[in-house]
């Protein structure tokens, strides 16, 4: 990231001191937040570092508009400068993608996929009803032409990537809505391989015929032939989603390309802004023409009023994410990924799938007597921020785990090449080569509690602070 200017430190410095008079918690909590992340590995695949413009974006009066409805028709007067807001926000998201429609107003990555699936049911199966009864809307059906509309969005059929092979919630994980607003079916990974057996999936999509195929990933550490997706989804009649979340930032940066570009194989795909993207806190859809005006209904539909000051942080994200520095940015990520990854192996860190081609590594940390959790919180001891995950066929549950995500856009961002990279798999390896499970009181080697000599935790600690004291986060940024 570019040095911050002394304009922008005395305007931070300004705004914790407004935010201070009225509460000196927040803002104490507001500094040391900043304090915490400048001194940590940050290695949560799912997190980043915003800009500085993104993030002054955000702490505007844009933030104090109701405008529910879409651009030129709110339910609101005075939406003028969150039309423009919006339409700009779009149309940025639209050129970086390559996208027919875009449609920026979801405030977060599930808020986006339930958009993209409630669309899908209304494309595909509401519209032709109200076609078929001579209805303009569902107002104007009778009541019990009403219910058998209800009872035919609840019939209707996911597959989805499982959890414990990478999936995310929102594929049909039977705790989220979208398990429990469709027939779901999850397909997972060859067990030797653990990679996405295409050939499996298409015969259980043969056989379960879904109305909607979701693709993407949370915790798998490869890439995806979209372009298999599609043809599977076409052979069964299905609408092929995706759900980039992850790895939007590779897609924007160029370097997810052909088949393993998602934009030409989808036909609806939800997104965050931040993660990979390395935009604001938030959700955005892209879709084919023929599903844009089902999109564009997501509020009242599934939201509620869109915010105007995140939505104005999403367009100067895709705006910088337009750039060439944006393009090199993501290939580093990619770069770095591969470079933890041979680094881990190195040291006899078991990974799932053997490696990566994203921007995830996923360590199964079973083999040192560790759970995920037990790894999760001795590598924080340490200056190692991470998040356990499930493992495919995972015995310790979505809680314990036996796996450790990892990620490179965070690091990435604040400047860290390979030679750094190399240099945080040996902490990480030198974090669970030191690590046990502490015993129950029967003595069984517990799930949660676990044993790190503090010496060693504070020279791992030590180590990092100097690879972090090369790379400051927000450079010339002084409270």
């Amino acid at each position: 990231m570019s040095d911050v200017n002394a304009t922008a430190s005395s305007a931070y410095r300004q705004i914790l001191e407004v935010i201070g008079s009225v509460e000196p918690r927040i803002a104490a909590a507001t500094k040391q937040e900043l304090t915490d992340q400048r001194g940590s590995l940050k290695l949560i695949a799912s997190e980043n570092y915003a800009s500085l413009p993104v993030l002054l974006t955000m702490g505007t009066w844009l933030s104090d508009k109701y405008a529910e409805g879409t651009i030129g028709h709110r339910f609101y007067a005075g939406c003028q400068n969150i039309d423009t807001v919006e339409s700009i926000a779009a149309e940025h998201a639209r050129e970086l993608f390559g996208a027919e429609y875009a449609y920026v107003q979801p405030h977060s990555g599930i808020d986006a996929n339930l958009v993209a699936y409630w669309a899908i049911l209304s494309h595909r199966i509401e519209s032709p009803t109200l076609e078929r009864l001579g209805a303009k809307t569902v107002n104007d059906l009778a009541e019990d032409d009403w219910e058998d509309l209800r009872r035919e969005f609840n019939t209707q059929r996911v597959m989805g990537m499982a959890l414990d092979a990478g999936g995310h919630l929102t594929h049909g994980f039977r705790h989220n809505i979208s398990g429990k607003m469709f027939q779901q079916r999850s397909y997972g990974t060859d067990p030797t391989s653990q990679l996405i057996d295409y050939d499996k999936l298409r015969a259980d999509a043969k056989e379960f015929k879904p109305l909607i195929i979701a693709a993407g990933y949370s915790a798998y550490p490869r890439r995806v032939n979209f372009a298999k997706m599609r043809e599977i989804a076409d052979e069964v009649g299905a609408t092929l989603f995706i759900d980039m979340a992850h790895f939007a930032g590779l897609v924007a940066g160029k370097v997810f390309t052909g088949e393993e570009n998602p934009i030409p194989y989808g036909h609806v795909i939800g997104s965050t802004t931040h993660k990979s993207l390395r935009g604001p806190r938030g959700g955005f859809v892209l879709a084919t023409a023929e599903y844009a005006d089902a999109v564009d209904k997501g509020c009242p539909m599934v939201l509620g009023g869109p915010l105007g000051h995140v939505m104005a942080a999403k367009a100067v994200a895709f705006a910088e994410a337009r750039t060439e520095s944006f393009q090199t940015y993501a290939q580093a990520v990619a770069d770095n990924a591969k470079t933890l990854a041979e680094g881990l192996l190195k040291r006899g860190v078991k990974l799932v799938t053997g490696g990566t081609d994203n921007h995830i590594v996923l360590l199964d940390v079973s083999a040192y007597g560790l759970t995920g959790r037990q790894a999760e919180s001795a590598l924080l001891d340490s200056g190692v921020v991470t998040n356990r995950n499930s493992v495919p066929a995972d015995p310790n549950g979505a809680w314990y785990t036996s796996g450790v995500r990892i990620g490179t856009p965070a690091l990435t961002s604040r400047g860290f090449g390979t030679d750094e990279f190399t240099a945080v798999a040996n902490l990480i390896a030198d974090v669970l080569e030191a690590t046990t499970p502490a015993l129950t009181k029967s003595g069984a080697r517990g799930k949660a509690k676990y044993i790190l000599d503090a010496s060693v935790a504070n020279s791992i600690q030590s180590r990092a602070d100097e690879l972090l004291a090369g790379h400051p986060l927000y450079p010339g940024l002084e409270l």
